[in-house]
């Protein structure tokens, strides 16, 4: 499975949330400056993570958006989810049933096959994976001087 970047999109901008708290809502157009993305296709992202409750969208001139709940609550899954939405990766199409599976009697399909079964616990892993990682964790192991880059960005952009 490819993710799109929107979910490298969203998270960032959570980043940069969380860390400009304190100067939210921020516009899409800001954040869409901080990183140079088209303004545009961000808003879709943005407004995706308000469907899921990770953000608030809040509307006006001083309007845009700012974190719904505390980083510590807001996880890796849910920004993937929120954006790419949650079907899982595999979508077995029971192919086995083709060709010389035709003929075989249907007792042999009451279960799921070796390979859906191996790509169904390879997807719930990589879930509980990202399930496991908050925005807060992202924030913890980021270079100790992102913040502060966020920050200088951010005001070289208000002008």
């Amino acid at each position: 499975m490819r993710m799109g970047e929107g979910v490298e999109w969203g998270l960032h901008c959570c980043l940069v949330l969380a860390w400009l708290e304190d100067e939210a809502p921020l516009s899409t157009g800001r954040l869409a400056a901080l990183f140079e993305l088209p303004p545009v296709y961000l808003k879709k992202r943005l407004q995706a993570l308000v469907r899921a409750g990770i953000l608030t969208s809040v509307p006006g001139a001083q309007g845009g958006f700012k974190l719904a709940r505390p980083p510590a609550r807001i996880t890796l899954m849910d920004v993937v989810a929120a954006v790419e939405g949650p079907d899982e990766a595999f979508r077995c199409t029971e192919i086995r049933r083709r060709g010389a599976g035709a003929e075989a009697p249907a007792r042999e399909f009451a279960h799921a096959c070796g390979v859906a079964a191996a790509m169904r616990r390879a997807d719930l892993a990589w879930r509980r994976e990202l399930a496991a990682q908050t925005v807060a964790d992202l924030m913890a192991a980021a270079p100790a001087n992102a913040p502060d880059r966020a920050r200088r960005h951010y005001a070289r952009l208000r002008g």
